[in-house]
């Protein structure tokens, strides 16, 4: 609204126009438009101090009032739009400034645009939706105060912390007690948290606590948890750390966390729980009162907000929950395997003396280098110490024993005979590992073509009477000596080798003929 009336008052007062302008708020040229326009038009001033603000700038003005009126927008419907997103007040004017471009009709500038919006919103006491739209944001955080698992009486007692998620637009919150605030806590909340909601928000915006921010310096990007971003990849969400030291940038949930300490767990500080199961089910009713409460400055409730603006924005969820998952870093050993909860899972060689990051979720393993999976083995239970090893993860010089299993070396052995075959039962089992053996049994093996398939049979029979778990190097001695061979045979060999020559041969007399 134009402020003729003042500036001619003051005028007529002796002000300066300087004076004016830095009273009224307006600039010098409109103090100086005013005064030349009285002046020119020969008013009394006193005769117009009488009229309506309207019909004194009509008097100053006559040719504006020929012009176009300036179109204003619907604010009401700007309001409703802002809601939406990805929708600003810049992209409403530039919408509602091309639209009168169009007609040529004057229209608002854009700091106009905008103070007259907030006239708007002031004077219909409305709420302004700019900083939280809905489905936009979930802030999350950990409530301060613990909360007491177990018999007062007795000195076995535990605590659970109570994990805290807000939708800032309509202020409906989730909560539930966990037993700790280490990752696989803090993950499992998340998850019942999106479940809650029914679905998942652009953002997601936490404290800078170990489990979600690994760093978050002031001129740099921050360092994320992979576990946490993960989980935030899987539910199409962003991560938004706090900034360190602000807790206005989320506020929400720490004014949410503040209520739930009265609301929660300040209501059931008296009653006993035995187990966590027990005491998330008291939580979770007084949470489900807290959101049905109505609000005392508006109308309807957190829950009725929620139901009608808000959830049919959030992005849907996956069709499968969020597992967790460990990651940890590991160095590919000169075997070309990576050691994981004493469990042994090869990589291709190339990777030897590299260091990768092992992904274990449930049953499966994963292996990456350089965020590229290079590695996928089902995950080894039971004793310590077993090998998950894949024929292309070798050299082509060890491929070889990838070929081979404990069934095929006895068969093999059994081909020669029971006590190669019982030897060949014995390697195997004397190693922890079965593939540890198959370089000693291909060798012991191999004999048979050196000595013979019958010789080597014999061997391992002379052998087992000594040891009952004979070693390649006591037969092979065994073949190497002939002690194979029994004292029949030996005898029965020298005879067929025998050269007789008679007593006349060495008497000294007389000789052959």
């Amino acid at each position: 609204m134009s402020q003729d009336k003042e500036i001619l008052t003051l005028l007529a007062q002796g002000s300066s126009q300087r004076r004016i302008a830095a009273g009224l708020h307006v600039s010098r040229n409109t103090v100086a438009r005013v005064a030349g326009a009285a002046a020119k038009c020969n008013v009394v001033t006193e005769a117009l101090l009488h009229l309506s603000e309207e019909d004194v700038h009509a008097k100053l003005f006559p040719k504006e009032q020929s012009a176009p009126q300036t179109v204003l927008p619907d604010f009401e419907h700007i309001h409703k739009e802002l809601l939406r997103n990805g929708v600003t007040l810049k992209l409403l004017w530039e919408e509602y400034s091309d639209q009168c471009r169009q007609g040529r009709l004057p229209y608002l500038g854009y700091s106009q645009f905008c103070k007259r919006y907030g006239y708007f919103v002031e004077a219909n006491n409305l709420t302004m939706h700019i900083r939280h739209k809905p489905a936009d944001r979930l802030m999350v955080d950990w409530a301060g105060t613990k909360m007491r698992i177990g018999n007062p009486s007795s000195s076995q007692t535990a605590y659970a912390y109570l994990f805290v998620a807000t939708l800032p637009f309509s202020m409906y919150c989730y909560a539930e007690a966990m037993p700790d605030m280490k990752m696989p806590s803090w993950i499992k909340a998340h998850v019942h948290a999106f479940g809650f909601f029914g679905g998942a928000t652009r953002l997601l915006v936490c404290d800078n606590l170990k489990t979600g921010v690994i760093s978050n310096r002031k001129h740099e990007d921050p360092q994320l948890n992979p576990v946490y971003r993960e989980l935030a990849d899987h539910y199409g969400t962003a991560l938004l750390p706090a900034r360190v030291l602000a807790p206005k940038d989320k506020a929400a949930v720490e004014g949410t966390v503040g209520t739930l300490t009265t609301a929660v767990i300040a209501r059931l500080r008296d009653q006993t729980f035995l187990t966590l199961q027990e005491l998330n089910r008291a939580v979770m009713k007084a949470v489900q009162a807290f959101n049905e409460r109505p609000f005392e400055k508006r109308e309807g409730s957190r829950r009725s907000v929620f139901l009608e603006e808000e959830q049919p924005f959030l992005k849907p969820l996956p069709r499968v929950p969020y597992e967790y998952a460990e990651w940890k870093q590991a160095t590919v050993a000169l075997d070309y395997h990576v050691c994981v909860d004493h469990q042994y899972y090869s990589v291709p060689f190339q990777y030897v003396h590299k260091k990768v990051d092992v992904r274990t979720c449930g049953g499966v393993v994963e292996v990456f280098f350089q965020k590229e999976r290079i590695a996928t083995h089902q995950r080894l239970f039971g004793k310590r110490h077993q090998y998950s090893t894949l024929p292309e993860h070798m050299p082509p010089n060890h491929q070889l024993y990838s070929l081979w299993d404990g069934k095929r070396f006895l068969r093999w052995a059994s081909k020669i005979g029971p006590a190669t075959q019982q030897v060949i039962k014995q390697r195997l089992a004397s190693y922890q590992v079965e593939e540890q053996a198959y370089k000693s049994c291909i060798a012991l093996l191999k004999l048979s073509d050196k000595y013979t398939p019958e010789c080597l049979e014999k061997a391992c029979a002379a052998a087992l009477e000594k040891d009952h778990a004979p070693r390649y190097s006591y037969i092979s001695s065994i073949l190497k000596q002939g002690q194979d061979i029994t004292e029949h045979e030996k005898q029965q060999q020298l005879k067929s080798h025998a050269f007789l020559r008679g007593a006349a041969y060495y008497g000294g007399q007389s000789h052959e003929k």
